[in-house]
């Protein structure tokens, strides 16, 4: 007879306006590594996110309790960083350690295929999807690094991405940078629009990891290349660059990202916040010779389409 589980998990539940929800639920699914649970309160604008935190089971009582405390220290550091950017105070989190009941595949019921985009659609691998003739699927599960598509920044980005390649066919981007790569999600976008040669970069190797994984499962690792590599070592110019990051990483590279783009070549910026960053991020980057093409808006986020001046 197997032995019983004796594995462990904390469970972290805050509550979040809705507007809030879709950003901590994807924090929450960057520290655990697994599914979260979002559930809408009764007679509310509010919503209650869960994440489930994996503790190891052999150990004692008081080991759990302690290797608990320390994990929810950690992830409501995190948390607080997520609601100060939207002014906000985060709420004492209600905890709980429970036992190993299946939490690591149970969480799957709250992720279904969907079209993130116009013609793009998202599918988890637990799932059988016929596309329509006009859709692109990347199958990808929701795991330790940000980006399943869930988040308006993402959204923005892959709009923009599709943008670019819905033009005459010798303009379409053959050569393109993804800065920050996460899941992969962006760059397996272009190779799904029709990009011939890609790089995809992150300095988490975590996030690498999981970006190669899902490349290989796309059937992309024949022209999607994954890599801890600085901008540095890299050598343009490339047609189209995108980076899904945030406002003061942007700035910071905005002098590398202009070495890297080609004449008229592209940049896609998002993780901006609308208003002062959104106007800061222009400004630099117009200074880099890079002009403002259109920016698209969602909530409270923004992304940005540019052009390198020949």
């Amino acid at each position: 007879m197997p032995a019983k589980s004796t594995k462990k998990w904390l469970t972290v539940t805050v509550t979040c306006p809705e507007k809030l929800a879709e950003a901590v639920a994807d924090q929450m699914g960057v520290m655990s590594g697994v599914g979260v649970e979002i559930r809408p309160l009764p007679s509310s604008d509010k919503q209650a996110i869960t994440g489930f935190f994996a503790l190891e089971g052999n150990n004692s009582a008081k080991n759990i309790e302690q290797e608990a405390a320390k994990t929810l220290e950690k992830a409501t550091r995190e948390l607080e960083k997520l609601f100060a950017i939207y002014n906000l105070i985060l709420h004492e989190p209600v905890t709980a350690i429970i036992d190993d009941q299946d939490w690591a595949t149970s969480w799957q019921q709250f992720f279904s295929t969907v079209e993130i985009i116009p013609g793009l659609v998202i599918r988890p691998s637990w799932e059988k999807y016929t596309p329509d003739p006009n859709q692109h699927v990347i199958t990808m599960d929701p795991g330790m690094a940000f980006g399943t598509g869930q988040h308006a920044s993402t959204r923005l980005a892959l709009m923009l991405i599709a943008s670019c390649f819905d033009t005459d066919h010798s303009r379409k981007p053959r050569r393109v940078l993804d800065i920050g790569t996460g899941t992969g999600i962006l760059a397996m976008a272009a190779a799904a629009y029709g990009a011939d040669q890609i790089m995809a970069i992150d300095n988490d190797p975590e996030a690498v990891t999981v970006a190669g994984h899902n490349v290989v499962a796309n059937h992309f690792d024949w022209n999607i290349g994954v890599s801890t590599r600085p901008l540095e070592e890299l050598e343009g110019p490339y047609d189209l660059i995108s980076a899904n990051i945030v406002h003061d990483v942007l700035v910071d590279m905005a002098p590398r990202i202009m070495r890297l783009a080609g004449n008229n070549s592209h940049i896609i910026l998002s993780g901006i916040l609308t208003g002062d960053q959104e106007k800061n991020i222009a400004h630099v980057f117009q200074e880099n010779s890079m002009r403002l093409v259109r920016s698209e808006h969602e909530e409270e986020w923004t992304a940005m389409l540019l052009q390198k001046a020949p």
